[in-house]
């Protein structure tokens, strides 16, 4: 009994307990479930299971497959399988429950413990009809990646996030079908690694990879033109990327229309609409940037903002794109100095026990977003403070006015200005 605890489970068993009919006792609607019936009498899956099209066992210590006529009996209609969380380690079983079930569209093997798994090409051709698949946190080698791109004749999309690659492997084939690759916590920081995805997945219209710290894009644009000819969308959040000249090399993917760009080191002492202004007017055949459209009047008045942001700017410190809207629009005088819109920074007094320091902070951040910019202040957790703000030229009868962190409020809607005070209290246990 306890050797079979340590096994784990056969997938046959998981679902003829999940699905039995003391659990499923009605039929389902067309095309949703079936009921079918089953072979010898006295079946430990009793007269019939209720199974779904799409089929979720995660998290219920699958290690086997179990009986494959059965499989194929009962799941010849699934089209959608999550097996994540369970204890398969060997393709042999995994390929048993796939090779069963005809009509699998998609696969999700997350968190299987698949890292010194060897899959053997004769094993991978049971994963041909699928056309989606998901091996985060598997730690699967790219021989395994390699072997699954070349015997699924079919692959569109395919997750291999939270793997922990500092490094891509080439592949002698290429993968022409891939149009998504989601690859997001990994540890792909040169570019030298991500550039091998232009040449192993040629087709591929959508790239995924946030919180790799990627430092560079280091290519020529003729040689970017070339690797990435069909990508349409790209996600660089948290990336390292600390030049313009990394935001205009996405210009020269010829059909680059969706960028999604936060996070990274170059934006940081911007404000949140000079960031958006300036990243618009770096890309001008982007229509959708971190999730928003860009309308035409968007552009133009980024544009517009974009030549007066540089107007005044040494020639060396002009960049190309600058020069190019120039042409469009001309040389723009400067905007007359009436602004009524709030500040967007503010040097206050941070007073904290005995403790006072001069503080620059940014007005369109939440109270929550100033918490953790004063935390290396004060020497306290975000958790363990309260923030009261204090107007240098109004007295308050009733005190100083606490600035709550729970809600989305920015600063400026405290009319906060030079000079003001921020009253930083420990919370008390």
């Amino acid at each position: 009994m306890e050797q079979h605890e340590e096994e784990g489970r056969t997938f046959m068993q998981v679902i003829s307990e999940k699905y039995s009919p003391e659990n499923f006792p009605y039929r389902r609607g067309p095309g949703v479930g079936v009921v079918v019936p089953i072979g010898p009498q006295g079946s430990p899956m009793k007269d019939r299971l209720n199974l779904p099209s799409i089929l979720v066992l995660n998290g219920c210590g699958i290690s086997r497959a179990g009986d494959q006529g059965e499989i194929a009996a009962f799941c010849a209609h699934v089209m959608e399988l999550d097996l994540s969380n369970n204890k398969l380690r060997d393709w042999h079983e995994i390929s048993k429950i796939v090779s069963n079930i005809p009509n699998l569209d998609f696969l999700n093997l997350s968190s299987n413990p698949l890292n010194e798994a060897v899959l053997e090409p004769s094993c991978a051709e049971a994963f041909s009809r699928v056309h989606r698949l998901v091996l985060n946190n598997t730690q699967v080698s790219w021989n395994t990646v390699h072997t699954i791109t070349r015997e699924i004749p079919e692959l569109e999309e395919l997750f291999l996030c939270l793997n922990e690659y500092t490094t891509v492997s080439p592949s002698t084939v290429s993968c022409t079908t891939l149009r998504l690759l989601h690859i997001t916590d990994n540890n792909l920081h040169d570019w030298d690694e991500v550039r091998k995805f232009g040449t192993i997945f040629p087709s591929l219209d959508t790239l995924v990879m946030a919180n790799n710290n990627l430092n560079a894009i280091q290519d020529a644009g003729d040689t970017l033109r070339r690797l990435f000819p069909n990508l349409r969308s790209i996600n660089l959040h948290n990336a390292g990327l600390q030049q313009w000249e990394d935001i205009e090399k996405l210009t020269f993917f010829p059909k680059l229309e969706e960028v999604r760009i936060r996070g990274i080191p170059l934006l940081q002492n911007y404000t949140n609409t000079e960031r958006r202004s300036l990243m618009i007017a770096h890309l001008p055949s982007v229509t959708n940037l971190n999730g928003s459209v860009v309308t035409d009047s968007e552009r133009e008045d980024a544009e517009r903002f974009f030549i007066r942001y540089y107007l005044n700017r040494p020639a060396g410190e002009q960049p190309y794109r600058y020069h190019c809207l120039v042409t469009k629009y001309g040389k723009l005088e400067p905007l007359a100095e009436i602004d009524l819109r709030p500040k967007f920074h503010a040097k206050v007094e941070v007073h904290c026990e005995e403790k006072v320091e001069q503080v620059s902070i940014r007005l369109d951040q939440t109270v929550a977003e100033l918490k953790k910019q004063l935390k290396t202040v004060v020497r306290l957790s975000t958790n363990n403070m309260r923030l009261y703000y204090i107007d240098k030229d109004l007295h308050s009868p009733f005190g100083p006015e606490e600035m709550t962190s729970y809600s989305t409020r920015a600063l400026y809607s405290y009319s906060i200005r030079d000079g003001d005070e921020i009253l930083v209290v420990p919370k008390t246990k």
